[in-house]
């Protein structure tokens, strides 16, 4: 049976493609691909990717409105990032966006949560090494504490040396 092997980018609906488009290039480092005009759509790319975008992102208006928390439909993205060490990066970058809306520890991640400027949520996450995953849970994340255990890990091998 054929099956699918990662997400290989997401679109979402947003009250100005361009305003949405500076602030994932500002906090989360994209580049824009494509810019198809005022009032359209924009393509980004995480740095890095081999895709041709990861994100695109398509006007509605200044008077669309978001779905209530809670109802049907999509809850959040989830991008990664490679280091605890970029984790914090970006945390200090979401603090002064006023962007964090949480932060967890579910045993395999660090995730912070944060929302855009349509107040659409989305993560970013750390992921730690697999030999070191702690089970699924869900706790208050002491970044503090995480980076002292695992600054300057990126590799799994990294991480069992250290331990």
């Amino acid at each position: 049976m054929a099956s699918v092997q990662r997400l290989n980018h997401a679109v979402l609906w947003v009250r100005d493609a361009r305003i949405s488009a500076e602030f994932y290039c500002n906090v989360l480092g994209f580049e824009v691909v494509t810019d198809l005009g005022p009032g359209q759509a924009m393509f980004l790319r995480a740095s890095g990717s081999g895709n041709h975008h990861d994100l695109g992102i398509f006007s509605r208006g200044a008077t669309a409105t978001v779905p209530a928390r809670g109802s049907l439909g999509l809850y959040h993205l989830a991008w990664q990032v490679d280091t605890i060490d970029e984790l914090v990066e970006i945390q200090e970058v979401l603090r002064a966006h006023n962007a964090i809306v949480g932060a967890s520890d579910h045993g395999m991640s660090k995730s912070l949560y944060a929302v855009d400027p349509d107040g659409i949520e989305f993560e970013v996450a750390w992921m730690v090494p697999r030999a070191n995953w702690e089970g699924d849970r869900t706790v208050a994340l002491d970044l503090g504490a995480e980076v002292r255990r695992w600054s300057g890990v990126a590799t799994a091998a990294e991480a069992t040396q250290r331990l």
